[in-house]
């Protein structure tokens, strides 16, 4: 919307005639908008407070047409109204309001006739509004003078709307349609648009920056559009914004975040930093905030940590604070510091984490997903970057590599598809004695389709002993089936008999994905490679103690774990 203008406008001083032109239907707020209205605008207690967006075309030198606000002007209208026929105030609207289809309904908001009121749909709604109008001020009983005294004064002093008069080479109809049809609002990133534009037009001795600035617009938003750039930067409150430079412009105005960010309130704070400074000093920053994340993205130790933190729910503002007036390695020894206080552990307290407390959980997936990022990081001299783009795509969860118990499943189709699963890997599987194997193969085909749990749960067992070592190198407790050593990051969707497979059924099923070309984070893809098992001690089919001892170690490593973030043992006293 190049070539807009913008400003504030209080309402006292909207003046001249509004036309409602014929592509707009007739007033239809009920008493829940009209009563919110009211209440927004007393509730402000005098303090600057904005209404929404009143979209403008001029058609003359005080006549307008109105392509978004009619029901907001309505409102308003009849409130100046209300306070006139009551007596309460002696001045009526400052503006008029016309419309092009339905001529009736001007004469009609100056009479608010009872009895005409259920003769036309449009009187119906403006009567209605009327009186709930009458009913709010009548319910403050004798403070009702009172009231209309300060709701008058507010509306002089301090409650004010965003107005956007539209270029007039605007088709008013396909503006009209996105604004409303589609429910698609102005934005802030916007309406801060047009305050820079409409505040670096060009005068007598100052040069009109207009083009500029709407050409570097456009060219950062397409640098955030690109999927990989905002996948690592953007925050949860940002990830969904159809606009990504507003990420930088919220992160410039600061202030409240999430359900307690006030409407607008990107838009009003920059605006002050407009009038205070200059529309060169605000898009200065903006320009500036830009080539930082470009930086960061640029930076191949930037782009992980800062990738992994904004993952976590660390917010993009507070990064960018953390960045500020430090050098390159300043600003990544405090990242590692952030990065070691988003896990929260000592090396001894990663390796008591387990998977059945709940408050570990979290934990659990946070640290695997770092090892990934950091194993992806710490690779030299590669192009390959860990994607954030493709992890934020995923639903991913904790999945045990070796999966021991099948308390899990509870139906009969379960029971099936689990058997039918472990058969086929069983039939491979010529480390165990021949006669074990037959055994379990001919028990898998006498069971059929009669099955209930018990016999299910006997075979189940028996199978997965025939996938698991009796090596009890280490204590149970350290390396049991819910602690760190088993467990791995696999995207969701998989079907609950999966998930309680042994090792060797999930193993050919992570290589069956991966030849078809899916995602697979890289320590998950090594897990079931055997990628951290020294050579002489590879037996592919099982997850052994050895196995986990050297999976446990690559994690704690500072070379090419997550080591680097783990805090110092606690001496005991």
């Amino acid at each position: 919307m190049d070539g807009a203008l913008l400003e504030l406008k209080l309402i006292g001083d909207i003046v001249g005639s509004f036309r409602v032109a014929r592509y707009q239907r007739g007033y239809r707020w009920g008493q829940l908008e009209v009563e919110r209205l009211l209440n927004d605008i007393w509730e402000s207690k005098g303090e600057p407070y904005s209404l929404q967006p009143v979209v403008v075309k001029r058609d003359g030198e005080t006549t307008w047409e109105l392509v978004d606000g009619q029901q907001r002007l309505t409102t308003l209208f009849l409130i100046f109204v209300f306070m006139q026929r009551e007596r309460l105030q002696n001045s009526g609207p400052p503006y008029a309001l016309k419309y092009d289809t339905r001529p009736g309904s001007e004469t009609y908001l100056q009479d608010l006739d009872a009895v005409r009121a259920k003769s036309n749909i449009d009187f119906f709604h403006l009567h209605r509004a009327y009186e709930c109008i009458r009913k709010w001020f009548d319910a403050h009983g004798a403070r009702r003078q009172y009231v209309a005294n300060k709701f008058y004064g507010y509306l002089f002093e301090s409650v004010r709307v965003i107005w956007y008069e539209a270029p007039k080479g605007l088709d008013s109809t396909t503006l009209f349609t996105r604004l409303n049809v589609g429910r698609i609002p102005l934005t802030d990133a916007e309406l801060v648009k047009a305050l820079l534009l409409s505040h670096s037009r060009g005068g007598a001795d100052a040069t009109d920056r207009t083009h500029e600035i709407a050409a570097q617009w456009d060219s950062i938003e397409r640098d955030l559009q690109h999927p990989d750039v905002w996948a690592f930067v953007a925050d949860e409150h940002a990830a969904d914004s159809p606009t990504r430079i507003t990420l930088l412009l919220d992160t410039l105005a600061g202030g409240p975040r999430g359900r307690a960010r006030p409407l607008f309130h990107t838009f009003d704070a920059l605006r002050e930093q407009v009038e205070q400074n200059s529309p060169k000093v605000v898009w200065d920053k903006v320009v500036d905030l830009h080539a930082l994340v470009l930086g960061w993205f640029e930076n191949r130790n930037h782009y992980h940590k800062i990738g992994y933190l904004v993952a976590v729910r660390q917010r993009f503002s507070d990064l960018v604070t953390l960045a500020a007036g430090r050098t390159k390695s300043s600003f990544e020894a405090v990242l590692d510091k952030r990065i070691s206080d988003t896990l929260d552990l000592t090396p001894s307290g990663l390796t008591a984490l387990s998977y059945e407390t709940d408050a570990h959980k979290e934990t659990c997936e946070r640290l695997l997903f770092l090892m990934n990022v950091e194993t992806v990081r710490r690779v030299e001299h590669s192009s390959e970057r860990y994607s954030f783009r493709l992890h934020r795509l995923g639903d991913w969860s904790l999945e045990h590599i070796h999966a021991q118990h099948t308390e899990g499943l509870t139906k009969a189709e379960q029971w099936k598809q689990w058997l039918r699963i472990h058969r086929e890997a069983l039939a491979d599987l010529y480390s165990i004695d021949d006669a074990r194997r037959e055994e379990l193969l001919r028990r898998i085909d006498d069971v059929g389709d009669q099955i209930d749990r018990q016999v299910f749960q006997d075979l189940a067992r028996d199978v997965t002993a025939a996938f698991t070592l009796a090596d009890a190198s280490t204590s149970a407790t350290v390396h049991s089936v819910h602690s760190v050593t088993n467990l791995a990051l696999l995207a969701g969707g998989h079907n609950s008999a999966l998930n309680n497979a042994v090792f060797e059924v999930k193993r050919r099923r992570i290589l069956e994905l991966d030849r078809k070309g899916a995602y697979i984070p890289i320590c998950t893809r090594q897990v079931f490679l055997k990628y951290y098992t020294d050579a002489d001690a590879q037996q592919v089919h099982f997850w052994s103690m050895q196995d986990r001892e050297a999976y446990l170690r690559a994690i704690l490593s500072t070379e090419g774990g997550i080591g680097l973030y783990l805090k110092p043992e606690v001496p005991q006293s």
